[in-house]
């Protein structure tokens, strides 16, 4: 394909040894999707997101969870009602923009059209730096307002309102880290995503223990410094990032002209994005409502519901790496114009990604009491963070077809039906049943853990249904 004469050339060597063909990293880094054994290829997509999964997911997750529950349970509430909550609203805003822009450039790269897909990148991160500025002028404001949405009990606000406040200015650490995953991965390549995040995570554990409590003669920052310390390993992240998208060591390589704002393109993007955000952001308000409600039986539930949230957190964290894998395949293939492919692709993420969460789990729930006796000393904590990991791990039965279905069908260009069927089933079965079961009957903080498996039925079964009729792959195949 010849490009256009205002493109820069390609490095000599990079045009003499296509994608295709590299050996070595490179190969690993730059293998074309579109062709050869499926399996393969999600392994080779996978298998760095699973790594990253369980660097982010479980082991720093566990670090700065063990690292906040020393400054007591308080501590812990507060920071998983910020994250969990408030927080979660701009992540699911950022993962929007990122599921967009991997869906764009992995049918640009499957077409074969690289100024495309380095097009579109470049307007994702100026589009990026926009959201980081909004953010911290939002939560930088109006922390104390923010925090009290989710209805913390009132001994939470002390600790939970300047670790907001903090959390929201150092966000466009986390907004810069998710659009690089997430131009690389659309790429195909996520193997640097995960080197760069295993020097992240690495970083950001040293700067939280050392900020949180003072050590090496650094001050104690207390809860702020928790935040403070995953910001440094989102910095030093971001610096590499940069490195590799500016100097041509990726498949996508970024100029300074593809920041210039494009108007139509990022109009795409957020078009594309628009629905996956309020997808998400459905999910959140169901976090409110139940943080709320859990709220009302005292400050030990909200605790255990707080501390079972970050914890039921870890799995899909771990296991979703495979279904955002599954999605760059079936966006390949549908740009590349395989429809075949794409189904395949499903078939083979969810075989894959089942076994993987099915088996996590299974963990979850043998070992429940053990896990939450980690983050707390208090019996009734421990029994009712136990009840709500045993409801946590049925719903990961489910969770495991859904989030291949979903991440398929937005890897293929449809985000308005899997929002449309999320939102409705969170608005109208979800909310209003866990909301009936508390109100309504006897079964205490168990409605809330019921509503939420019975949503998760409900999603799949749902999601499973429009994607067996084909109707996206027809859309797809036209776009």
């Amino acid at each position: 394909m010849s490009l256009p004469p205002e493109v820069e050339e390609l490095d000599p060597g990079e045009a003499a040894s296509p994608p295709g063909g590299r050996k070595g990293g490179a190969g690993w880094r730059h293998r074309d999707l579109t062709q050869g054994s499926l399996v393969t290829a999600l392994l080779v997509l996978a298998l760095p997101l699973i790594a990253s999964g369980v660097l982010g997911g479980a082991i720093f997750q566990l670090f700065d969870l063990t690292f906040v529950s020393r400054l007591g349970e308080q501590a812990i509430a507060a920071v998983v009602i910020t994250n969990q909550t408030v927080r979660q609203v701009s992540l699911m805003i950022v993962m929007g923009a990122s599921f967009a822009t991997q869906s764009l450039i992995s049918r640009a790269i499957g077409s074969d059209d690289i100024e495309r897909a380095e097009h579109v990148a470049g307007q994702s991160i100026s589009l990026g730096i926009g959201l980081a500025l909004t953010v911290a002028v939002v939560g930088g404001g109006f922390p104390e307002t923010l925090f009290s949405l989710a209805g913390p009990d009132p001994s939470f606000y002390a600790t939970g309102v300047p670790y907001l406040r903090l959390v929201f200015l150092l966000h466009f650490g986390v907004i810069g880290t998710m659009l690089f995953a997430a131009i690389l991965g659309g790429a195909g390549d996520t193997t640097t995503p995960l080197l760069v995040q295993t020097v992240q995570f690495t970083v950001a554990i040293a700067a939280e223990w050392i900020l949180i409590f003072g050590n090496l003669g650094a001050p104690s920052f207390g809860i702020r410094g928790a935040a403070l310390g995953l910001a440094c390993g989102q910095v030093v992240a971001m610096g590499l990032g940069a490195a590799v998208l500016f100097r041509g060591h990726a498949r996508v390589h970024l100029r300074r002209r593809h920041l210039v704002p494009d108007l139509p393109v990022m109009g795409e993007i957020l078009r594309i994005a628009a629905p996956s955000a309020l997808q998400m952001i459905g999910g959140v308000a169901m976090t409110f409502v139940f943080m709320r409600l859990a709220g009302t039986f005292g400050e030990q539930v909200q605790t255990a519901y707080a501390i079972g949230l970050r914890l039921g957190m870890v799995v899909p964290m771990v296991c979703f790496p495979m279904a955002t894998a599954c999605a760059t395949l079936v966006g390949q293939a549908i740009g590349a114009g395989d429809v075949r492919r794409a189904w395949r692709a499903i078939g083979v993420g969810v075989a894959v990604h089942a076994t993987i969460m099915w088996g996590f789990a299974a963990a979850m729930f043998w070992f429940r009491a053990e896990i939450l006796g980690f983050f707390s000393d208090d019996p009734e904590v421990i029994r009712i963070g136990s009840e709500y990991l045993v409801y946590s791990a049925g719903g990961f039965l489910f969770l495991a077809f859904y989030f291949v279905f979903f991440r398929s069908l937005q890897g293929a260009g449809d985000f308005v039906v899997p929002m449309a069927i999320t939102l409705t089933n969170t608005l109208l079965v979800t909310i209003p049943l866990g909301t009936f079961l508390v109100r309504a009957t006897s079964l205490g903080p168990s409605g809330i853990w019921t509503a939420q498996l019975v949503g998760a039925v409900v999603a799949t079964t749902a999601t499973g249904i429009w994607l067996a009729t084909g109707r996206w792959t027809r859309r797809a195949a036209h776009s």
